[in-house]
C-alpha cells in the first residue's frame, strides 16, 4: 500500500483501486461536509480524477500521501463551491411570466397594497425599461444575458435598468407620501 501515488503516476490501475479503497471513505466524508449532498458523488469522482492526473506532482519529502490526497480533495471542493456560487440558477422564461402587469385587478388586491403600488409604477415605465427591469429583478438575468436575449447593446440595457429603477424609486416614494391616490 505504500507509494501509491508514484505507481498511479505511471498509470498503474491497480494502484488507483488501492487509493480508492484506502482514501475513499475519507474523501467521501469530506465531500459530504463541504458540498450539497446531491453534488457529493460528482465531487468525489472529480477528486479521484484529479489525483490520477496530478499523482506525478507528489513529493514524499514535502507531504505524506494522505496529506496530498486531502489537499487535492479540499482544493477541488472549494473550487466547486465557488463555482456553484457564481453560476446563477437560470429558469426558462415564458411570455406569461414577463407580463406580470397584466394580471386581473382582483389578483392584485390579494397580493397587497405595496405590490399594487409597485405594479402601477412599473406600468408607468417605457416598454423597454419595464421589460429589462422585470427580467433583471423578477427573473434574475444579468445585464449581459438581457442584452444577448433581446439583441440590444449592453450599455443600452444598463441604461434602461438604471433609469427604470430610479423612476420606480421616485414613483414609490411619491406613492408612499400621497397614499390617498388609491
Amino acid at each position: 500500500m505504500k507509494d501509491l501515488l508514484p505507481r498511479i503516476a505511471t498509470g498503474d490501475n491497480h494502484a488507483m483501486e488501492e487509493c480508492l479503497d484506502l482514501y475513499g471513505n475519507l474523501v467521501w466524508s469530506l465531500a459530504r461536509r463541504m458540498s450539497p449532498s446531491a453534488d457529493a458523488d460528482d465531487a468525489v469522482q472529480e477528486i479521484f480524477l484529479d489525483i490520477w492526473k496530478n499523482a506525478a506532482r507528489f513529493n514524499k519529502n514535502v507531504a505524506s500521501e494522505k496529506t496530498f490526497v486531502m489537499m487535492i480533495a479540499r482544493r477541488r471542493l472549494i473550487d466547486r463551491r465557488r463555482k456553484l456560487g457564481r453560476e446563477p440558477q437560470l429558469q426558462l422564461l415564458d411570455e406569461v411570466a414577463l407580463n406580470i402587469s397584466k394580471q386581473d385587478d382582483a389578483d392584485k388586491l390579494e397580493l397587497g397594497d405595496e405590490f399594487v403600488r409597485a405594479t402601477r409604477c412599473l406600468e408607468a415605465l417605457q416598454k423597454e425599461q419595464r421589460q429589462a427591469v422585470e427580467l433583471a429583478v423578477y427573473h434574475g438575468l444579468t445585464h449581459q444575458q438581457i442584452s444577448a436575449r433581446d439583441d440590444v447593446p449592453l450599455g443600452t440595457v444598463k441604461a434602461w435598468i438604471r433609469r427604470g429603477m430610479i423612476q420606480l424609486r421616485d414613483c414609490m416614494n411619491l406613492r408612499t407620501i400621497s397614499k390617498g391616490d388609491f
